[in-house]
């Protein structure tokens, strides 16, 4: 009878049903659907990539209240704390790690980036005092044949999987033009000074780390191999070194369809942008790497604490620029001079306002969200 009774009412036309009831329902199926979308804190946190200090999850309070109210697109880790001197920063042993970036993982939701600078020789955050394996500098890599750089990356790609890592902030493709460059050149950071020859290594490096599910990004954009000066420090201006002949690495492997990422480098060439440097620059990440190069992947900052940034801008101006420039992922390292707990809810609350008062607008924010999540679709999904 219940069920005879039900379906009579189902079928009676809503022109007879009070018009406060289908009001009623029209609000909760409207309001479902607006709950279904992620506010704006949520979509702003997405396009941070965060450092911290703590080698366990339980050490991590302050970050812990931030992730689980706003989970960031991820965590950039190091082996030593720049502004303290000293080492462990979040890096100790291999299990250790693993630990680390399993809680993590599940305090964010299984979404997280999860990144290092992994390039070999001189950069490397997993070292073999930790337990880990130590690998060629590119310089020395280049010098090998195809078969035996493989090697060496499948290796090195193998450990950062077993880690948790997800994300290898490399490979390098500037231009060993100044071997003197004490940021590139002089660490042995660039594999050549012959395009093709950057070239013929970064693909090889993306291809063994895509294999073992981890995503990439080419460094750093349009080209800091010819400076004289490191970016960590402060202005870096190229306006007389620079060449075209730098954008070749990234003509070449776009065109191969090998990055989905790019990361940017604080330089200042008045040549492409007379008032800011290339991470601000929208003639630059829009007109020449967007527009010119036709790249649509995701673009992410070099680290935002650099002093190239941090003495010139203030942290609202970098944001202004560095968004509405097309940077899509911010990174905040919080291991440059100095080190700042509350980085996170300061950075966040600068984009929402510099939404809310239409100096960034919220479809800009989409568009890197959606590119973030292709992303990690793409490269990183089973790591998330």
């Amino acid at each position: 009878m219940q069920d005879l009774i039900l379906a009579r009412f189902s079928s009676i036309s809503y022109r007879f049903l009070p018009a406060v009831f289908i009001i009623t329902l029209f609000m909760q199926s409207a309001c479902s659907q607006i709950s279904s979308e992620p506010d704006l804190e949520t979509k702003a946190a997405q396009m941070l990539l965060l450092g911290f200090r703590a080698v366990e999850y339980s050490d991590t309070m302050a970050l812990s209240g931030f992730l689980k109210q706003h989970p960031p697109g991820g965590f950039i880790l190091f082996d030593y704390d720049v502004p303290a001197h000293k080492r462990p920063r979040n890096i100790v042993s291999p299990d250790q790690l693993k630990r680390l970036v399993s809680d993590l993982q599940q305090a964010g939701g299984k979404q997280l980036f999860i990144a290092v600078d992994q390039e070999g020789g001189k950069v490397a955050r997993l070292k073999s005092r930790y337990g880990f394996t130590d690998f060629p500098s590119a310089k020395e890599m280049a010098q090998k044949p195809d078969d035996s750089i493989r090697y060496y990356y499948a290796q090195m790609a193998k450990m950062l999987h077993r880690a948790g890592v997800n994300f290898n902030l490399g490979p390098v493709v500037d231009l060993d033009v100044n071997p003197e460059c004490p940021v590139i050149g002089k660490l042995e950071r660039a594999y050549s000074a012959d395009p093709n020859e950057v070239a013929r290594c970064a693909n090889i490096f993306i291809e063994e780390m895509n294999k073992n599910d981890i995503g990439c990004c080419l460094k750093h954009f349009p080209g800091h191999g010819s400076s004289k000066v490191d970016s960590h420090l402060g202005f870096t201006d190229v306006s007389e070194s620079w060449t075209e002949q730098e954008l070749l690495p990234y003509r070449l492997l776009l065109k191969e369809g090998v990055p989905g990422a790019i990361m940017t480098a604080h330089v200042f060439n008045s040549a492409i942008d007379s008032l800011l440097p290339a991470t601000l620059s929208y003639v630059t990440l829009d007109g020449i790497l967007r527009t010119k190069l036709g790249f649509k992947g995701l673009i992410l900052s070099d680290d935002m604490a650099m002093s190239a940034i941090t003495k010139n801008y203030g942290l609202r101006e970098a944001l202004l620029h560095a968004i509405n420039a097309g940077v899509d992922l911010l990174i905040f390292s919080n291991n440059g001079a100095t080190y700042n707990p509350n980085i996170a809810n300061q950075a966040l609350e600068i984009i929402v306002d510099l939404v809310r008062k239409n100096e960034i607008t919220e479809e800009r924010i989409d568009q890197s969200v959606q590119r973030i999540k292709k992303f990690k679709e793409n490269y990183c999904q089973s790591k998330i």
